[in-house]
């Protein structure tokens, strides 16, 4: 009876991996509660990185199986790692290091956000967790891009040596 019901499970938790698919990059401008975002060239957010607030927010509601949509389309659910960003382009990955304890991780992008003032990412509850600040909800972090794009599209951020 166990392996019937992880069998029919398995094809949904397959679906809510939001690897790919998107062609090509997510840039083009937009406006949310009248505030207009522009978000950078594939070229300006290989070089990024910025210090901030990062958060995290939960988009998918796991009884009922309800999943969240990302603004690529990709379905979303609590126990996947991936992130939020107002001007990044979609899909990209980014390494997301906790300030206050040092764990760093690499999860995607493939949703924007966080429309709250001051904050520059919101990741998935799993993802906080990961980074240790899930009970605190707030902790300041470091963002960098480590890649845009996926397959064909994928463009890779230079090792930076020094300065880091």
């Amino acid at each position: 009876m166990t392996r019937l019901f992880l069998l029919a499970l398995a094809p949904l938790l397959l679906m809510s991996c939001g690897t790919g698919g998107y062609k090509g990059y997510l840039t083009q401008p937009y406006s949310i509660r009248g505030v207009h975002y522009q978000p950078l060239s594939v070229g300006q957010a290989l070089a990024y990185k910025q210090v901030g607030i990062g958060s995290w927010y939960n988009e998918s509601k796991f009884f009922g199986l309800k999943r969240g949509n990302t603004s690529l389309g990709e379905k979303v659910m609590a126990w996947d790692i991936s992130a939020a960003h107002k001007t990044l382009p979609l899909p990209c990955v980014v390494k997301v290091t906790n300030l206050s304890n040092g764990k760093s991780l690499k999860m995607r992008v493939n949703d924007r956000g966080p429309f709250i003032p001051g904050r520059i990412i919101d990741v998935t509850p799993r993802a906080a967790g990961k980074l240790g600040f899930k009970q605190k909800g707030l902790t300041q972090v470091r963002v960098e891009v480590v890649s845009v794009g996926d397959g064909k599209y994928k463009r890779k951020a230079r090792r930076r040596w020094f300065g880091r």
